[in-house]
């Protein structure tokens, strides 16, 4: 009896360490397997067999995540005191650095956005922040992937979400754009005036050297006017119109 409790002991001790050495790694799932404490190799996908009490893995996703970066306070260099918040994609690619170079990568990825977030915008001025915002995501990226390439993480996206500005800038904002509106305003204005002035300036010359289209400049002037019968017009004749009517009618005059 002894014996048979002996066996089934051992049996089932073998049983346990046989499913506590079985590891099961999804596609998007890679294992790095410690060796009494050293670092031996990155496994998976599939099925992986431990030595129990021997070799220790340690789970690492590959998935794409997307980190929420908190709202940051940051000051322009115009000194604007906005609020920054930005979305991060980023993805392990080297297993073995994400988990011996760092203790927490999730962590000190985060981290690390925040501070370059604020590092960089604090460089710029605000105007900078509002419209350039695709420029802005650019450096961010490019910054935090030069940065967390030595932990083994891609960084592929950054973009900046909300640029929130207190009240009082608001209301100071929007007086610079009406005010800059109405400086495009009077500038189109004076432009145009301008333009008016030199084609009737061309108009006066071609006028003054050809007496015959300021005749018939009256003309058209005349017969725009003529089904207006509401009023009484007074309308100059030309000089040079008038003379040569009394030359013919000082002409004509001895035959009568």
């Amino acid at each position: 009896m002894a014996w048979t409790i002996g066996w089934g002991g051992l049996a089932l001790l073998l049983v346990v360490l046989a499913v506590a050495s079985l590891r099961i790694l999804r596609e998007y799932e890679r294992g790095v397997v410690f060796l009494l404490g050293r670092f031996w190799r990155v496994k998976g996908p599939g099925l992986v067999v431990l030595v129990p009490l021997v070799q220790q893995m340690v789970r690492v996703d590959l998935r794409t995540v997307v980190m929420d970066v908190p709202s940051q306070d940051v000051i322009s260099r115009d000194n604007v005191s906005v609020k920054v918040n930005a979305v991060i994609y980023f993805r392990v690619v080297d297993p073995q650095r994400a988990i011996i170079q760092v203790a927490n990568y999730f962590d000190a990825t985060s981290q690390l956005a925040q501070t370059t977030l604020r590092s960089v915008l604090g460089k710029h001025e605000l105007d900078d922040m509002l419209a350039e915002r695709e420029r802005l995501n650019a450096d961010i990226q490019q910054i935090l992937d030069a940065q967390t390439d030595a932990w083994g993480i891609k960084v592929s996206t950054v973009e900046i979400k909300h640029v929130d500005i207190n009240d009082t800038m608001v209301r100071a904002i929007a007086r610079q754009a009406e005010a800059e509106r109405e400086r495009r305003a009077k500038v189109i204005h004076a432009e145009g005036e301008l333009q008016a002035s030199e084609k009737l300036l061309q108009a006066s010359r071609v006028l003054a050297e050809t007496p015959q289209a300021m005749q018939l400049r009256y003309l058209q002037t005349l017969t725009s006017i003529a089904g207006d019968r509401s009023s009484t017009i007074v309308f100059p004749v030309p000089l040079d119109t008038l003379a040569s009517l009394l030359d013919r009618a000082g002409t004509r005059a001895p035959d009568r």
